[in-house]
């Protein structure tokens, strides 16, 4: 406890999974940043990249469903990235509203020098943490994006009619 701080009453930041979640998102983005350095991909184009290098030719659409970058986000991301030469993007031929978005040779260089950047950060990450408890941190983070995924699967991610969905 920091000095002159009082016991909290209610809701207790320090023990809430939420808020500890979103503290170690915040803390391996400040790793990544160090790692990479300016002249590096973000974290979102890193992510954006290591998904079209499993998915080559994916839709925009399916790219915001498997990367979980909200769609005006991600086109944004792609525009600028085409502009930089680290993407390509063509309308697939089953429908022509729809984009695939391919990685450009040199998104492949980038893609690979963030991807020792984003190595390094993740071993940081988990150094804050005792060996032998590492690889059951990485399982419990697995099990809960899988909860996530099924409750995805199920649409109950999705807003009601009615109710505008809060941006956190």
């Amino acid at each position: 406890m920091i000095k002159g701080q009082r016991k909290a009453v209610g809701f207790d930041l320090s023990e809430a999974p939420s808020h500890l979640i979103r503290r170690c998102q915040q803390y391996y983005g400040d790793l990544y940043a160090r790692e990479a350095g300016a002249r590096e991909l973000t974290k979102q184009q890193f992510t954006l990249l290591a998904a079209l290098e499993q998915n080559e030719g994916a839709s925009q659409t399916a790219l915001v469903e498997i990367t979980s970058i909200d769609r005006s986000t991600l086109a944004e991301m792609v525009r600028r990235m085409l502009e930089k030469g680290l993407i390509t993007r063509e309308r697939t031929e089953e429908d022509a509203r729809a984009n695939a978005v391919a990685i450009s040779p040199s998104g492949r260089k980038a893609l690979r020098s963030a991807r020792n950047a984003a190595d390094r950060a993740e071993r940081a990450l988990l150094e804050a943490l005792p060996a032998p408890d590492r690889q059951r941190f990485v399982k419990a983070l697995r099990e809960i994006a899988q909860a996530a995924e099924a409750l995805a699967a199920n649409g109950h991610d999705k807003p009601k009619p009615g109710r505008k969905r809060r941006l956190s």
